[in-house]
């Protein structure tokens, strides 16, 4: 058995594999492969400033790290999570000072999305006047998080959730590299504990990494038993701020806009189990009764109105079921968005006409001034007319007469 160095046995197993080069680098063609803007920007060593945006574990400190190794800038490196002013002054200095020798420098700013506006703004006029070239990596959406004014200046790239595929080529690779990895040492895995190890991954090639590693010290003969001890739940990916957040609730709303209760609930259990306020669910679902519901089922309002008070009183886990009971309910019934639409022309009237006035003969004449120029004058009292005919009037502003906002039916 080959022994195992002491620099292998405290480095990490996802860091000792990480790709050294853009050959070695998986999962990511559409991004860096043969022919693509960055792969070929990284060749010629002219990357601009970028934001690398992705999930956990799909490559985009390992990205950073190769443009670092194949670059003849200077690379410094920040986390956003331990750094801030003071720091970035001191990456700009010797930036300054590269740049007097006819050097540039890269920055690489991991979890950019962490700085708050003021840092973020701090670092701005110095990819502006291109003291440094930006690295920007980010789970999350830069839309969201990023500084126009910074994300302008800026590329952003989209690195995918690594396939089960690409997962499993880089657990079976650690398993036979004997210089980085665990080949050499003895190690048998199960194609069921692989496959456990890709499942459970969830397109996280550090998971599953660690996940592998963590089997490893326990024994030599690795089985998919092995594996679910050491995960006992899945890595539920979700945000509560973030864009994962604003995904799972649209899925959740179009599930139930579409009818599929089995779908609809499935989402309602993501956001439930991954720790989601069950008010803020019950709100877009009083929300929906009104707007993909409404007059099609008057009973979806109080439903779901029943299901908000029951998170209210009794709190979570307790009050998921009646969240589920409201979820599957919406779905099942039948749709109108007459509501909806009728509000939003009502809405649009009001933005064009603000003020038209109110019909004379619908003001009420509280003084006799108001009686006498001819408030509430021609007003039918509609109870003092046996024939609902005889009692029709205009009820909407002159320039508005005529107009529908609510159609029943086959109307």
């Amino acid at each position: 058995m080959k022994s195992v160095s002491k620099h292998n046995q405290i480095v990490p197993l996802p860091d000792r594999m990480r790709p050294r080069t853009i050959a070695e680098f998986m999962g990511q063609s559409t991004l860096v492969g043969e022919g693509t803007f960055l792969r070929k920007a990284i060749a010629s060593d002219a990357v601009p400033s970028i934001i690398l945006w992705g999930p956990p574990g799909s490559g985009k400190t390992t990205l950073a790290t190769i443009i670092a190794s194949e670059t003849k800038a200077e690379f410094l490196a920040l986390s956003a999570v331990t750094s801030g002013i003071k720091e970035l002054r001191d990456v700009i200095n010797a930036a300054e000072k590269s740049r007097a020798e006819g050097k540039r420098t890269i920055l690489f700013l991991d979890e950019i999305h962490r700085w708050n506006k003021s840092q973020q703004d701090a670092l701005l006029p110095h990819v502006e006047h291109g003291t440094v070239t930006l690295i920007g990596a980010t789970t999350e959406n830069p839309s969201f998080e990023v500084n126009a004014a910074l994300l302008s200046r800026a590329r952003v790239f989209i690195l995918e959730k690594l396939s089960d595929e690409a997962i499993e080529e880089i657990v079976r690779k650690a398993l036979v590299d004997a210089d980085r990895g665990l080949g050499g040492r003895g190690i048998e895995v199960s194609d069921e504990a692989v496959a456990l190890i890709v499942r459970f991954a969830e397109g996280d090639a550090r998971m599953a990494l660690g996940t592998l590693e963590a089997a490893a010290s326990e024994s030599a003969q690795i089985a998919g038993e092995t594996i679910k001890e050491i995960l006992q739940r899945p890595n539920l990916l979700y945000d509560k701020t973030g864009e994962e957040h604003y995904n799972i609730i649209s899925a959740l709303h179009k599930s139930l806009r579409g009818s599929d209760a089995d779908a609809a609930l499935y989402w309602l259990g993501r956001m439930l189990e991954s720790g989601e306020d069950p008010l803020y669910v019950a709100r877009r679902l009083v929300r929906f009764a009104s707007e993909d519901v409404g007059l099609a089922n008057s009973f979806a309002l109080p439903q779901v109105v029943s299901a908000y008070q029951t998170c209210q009183y009794i709190g979570m886990p307790e009050c998921e079921l009646a969240l589920a009971q409201a979820v599957v309910y919406l779905a099942k019934s039948k749709k109108s968005n007459a509501l909806y639409v009728g509000y939003g022309k009502v809405k649009d009237d009001i933005r064009e006409l603000p003020n038209d006035p109110v019909p004379i003969h619908l003001r009420n004449a509280s003084t006799k001034l108001m009686k006498e120029v001819g408030y509430g004058k021609g007003y039918k009292y509609t109870p003092d007319f046996e024939n609902p005919e005889d009692a029709k009037q205009d009820f909407l502003p002159e320039r508005l007469k005529g107009r529908r906002y609510v159609k029943f039916g086959e109307e």
